[in-house]
């Protein structure tokens, strides 16, 4: 079964860019993605630019509407994801609770809809 793990945190939560502590983030990032891809778990996982690169489109009497921003003005802001695949969601939220950012924000993990 494939769950995604949204990764959410507020803006200035977790080590600051060009601290030896964000260095040492970043690794545990790429340690814990490594550890995906040795169990078989791994199918995708990025990184996404801040919300103020956002733009939220919607369609309103068949025009396209399109809004700087995010869709939804929250403390916490998804700041990236993990698409992986284990047998049960009690594994995916095991291996959720390993991801870095779950010290100091949020992870939320959904099943994956497959439609054949």
């Amino acid at each position: 079964m494939q769950y995604m793990c949204l990764i959410y945190s507020a803006a200035n939560a977790g080590p600051a860019p060009g601290t030896p502590e964000f260095s040492d983030y970043l690794k545990a990032y790429g340690e814990y993605t490594a550890m995906l891809q040795k169990k078989g778990a791994f199918i995708a996982g990025d990184a996404l630019q801040p919300v103020t690169t956002a733009t939220t489109v919607s369609r309103e009497n068949g025009r396209t509407e399109t809004t700087d921003g995010p869709f939804a003005e929250t403390k916490e802001q998804l700041g990236g994801y993990y698409l992986i695949d284990c047998d049960s969601l009690d594994t995916a939220i095991e291996l959720a609770a390993q991801i870095p950012t779950a010290e100091h924000g949020k992870i939320e993990v959904r099943p994956v809809m497959i439609f054949d």
